[in-house]
């Protein structure tokens, strides 16, 4: 079966130029751990004092590098990032633990620093053992020639069937003082973050102490990550790392402890907007996509509730090969509310698809018309909105269609 190499019809005409972020630097290499003739290996070089933050993979299976990155991060700083694609060292037993302290052993040798600010990645398929040592060498190299302008090769160096990298920067401000937020992120299949295959990595210059920093990370990527599936499947490798090298300190900007600081209002607000708009690409790149989709759920008695509901419909097989077939086939939307678990009150129930109300009170509104939904379902972008009576809590849910496409991707990913 062929692979489908097709890109998405969301890929950007052109790639944002991100801006350097003081304190930080990078590298990529081809090393061949999975992929011939492109790059698979990416290091991040941070400057001393940089606080660590990191939300990581809810899975039982998780992988060795998920398990390293969760204990370092207890310590709160970090100096070096490395990321390799093509093989997630996931279920690879002794093998796959002893191939990360191999990466750290060298890694730290590297920066020089403890291994304990060495953190790690892997991304590719799961259960073929990874041979550290076919990269391990290269870190010296790599160290010794990283440069701050390399923001897109990064992005790239860690892609895997993403049709196109990821990256979003935002400038603004702490204290008076100017302060960017730089982040890239992958993941197109096996996506259903629970903390897809979903690798997401972000930097700034701000000084925000790891505690604060961790604060802040863990609470946008409920509204965020959490709120965007491509196929329900939640990775065994899902992390979420920021990275703060306080170098705006030195510019005059007060370092922040507490995450609820008025001081990091404007902060957190860029960074919830920066993680959005990751996640909504990472939806827009959904492996064999035609449409992007946006379920909006109301009158839930809790956001949570909400979010369950919401996931339940972008989460439904039958539900998004109708979308992709530009079916208006609302009922299979009553199914999904119905089997989520959560409160809805069916006799008050309403359903929108785009400004169409196509159900209300329970049953099909007296004003539908199939062919003026039907032209609706032809457009590229669909929203789709259910109301459900029960209280007035609302959640946004990011996801996209299920095409022949995704079948024929996954059908011979390893091959």
């Amino acid at each position: 079966m062929a692979k489908i190499t097709a890109v998405s019809p969301f890929a950007p005409k052109s790639i944002p130029k991100l801006p350097p972020i003081e304190g930080v630097r990078f590298a990529t290499a081809e090393a061949g751990i999975r992929y011939k003739g492109r790059t698979d290996l990416m290091i991040a070089v941070l400057d001393p004092g940089t606080a660590a933050a990191g939300v990581l993979t809810q899975s039982k299976t998780a992988s060795a590098p998920v398990n390293w990155c969760r204990k370092n991060l207890k310590s709160g700083a970090a100096r070096i990032l490395v990321v390799n694609s093509g093989n997630a060292n996931a279920f690879t037993g002794k093998k796959g633990r002893d191939a990360v302290a191999l990466t750290a052993k060298f890694a730290a040798r590297a920066v020089p620093c403890s291994p304990a600010g060495v953190y790690i990645a892997s991304t590719g398929v799961i259960g073929e053992p990874l041979d550290a040592a076919k990269f391990s060498h290269l870190l010296d190299g790599l160290v010794a020639s990283v440069e701050p302008d390399r923001f897109e090769a990064a992005a790239r160096a860690i892609m895997t069937t993403d049709t196109y990298p990821k990256l979003v920067t935002r400038t603004t401000k702490i204290g008076g003082t100017d302060v960017t937020i730089n982040g890239f992120c992958k993941g197109a299949g096996m996506i259903a973050p629970d903390m897809a295959t979903m690798l997401c990595f972000l930097f700034t210059d701000a000084a925000i102490a790891a505690p604060a920093l961790q604060s802040l990370l863990a609470e946008h990527t409920k509204t965020t990550f959490n709120c965007m599936t491509v196929d329900g499947d939640t990775s065994t490798s899902d992390t979420c790392l920021m990275f703060a090298t306080a170098a705006a300190a030195a510019r005059g900007q007060k370092p922040v402890t507490n995450a609820k600081s008025p001081a990091l209002a404007a902060f957190s607000e860029a960074l919830h907007g920066l993680m959005r708009d990751l996640a909504i690409m990472v939806a827009k790149d959904g492996e064999g996509l035609s449409k992007f989709v946006t379920f909006e759920v109301t009158g839930a008695k809790t956001w949570s509730a909400a979010r369950t509901i919401a996931l339940s419909c972008a989460n439904s097989p039958i539900l998004k090969t109708a979308i992709a077939g530009e079916d208006p086939n609302w009922g299979r939307v009553v199914m999904a509310v119905g089997k989520s678990g959560e409160a809805a009150n069916r006799d008050r129930l309403a359903i929108w698809f785009g400004e169409h109300c196509v159900a209300r009170d329970g049953e099909r509104a007296a004003e539908y018309v199939e062919k003026s939904v039907a032209a609706y379902m032809k457009n590229r972008e669909i929203v789709i909105r259910v109301d459900v009576g029960v209280g007035k809590a609302a959640a946004i849910v990011w996801t996209c269609d299920l095409t022949h496409d995704y079948v024929s991707i996954n059908a011979d990913y390893r091959s």
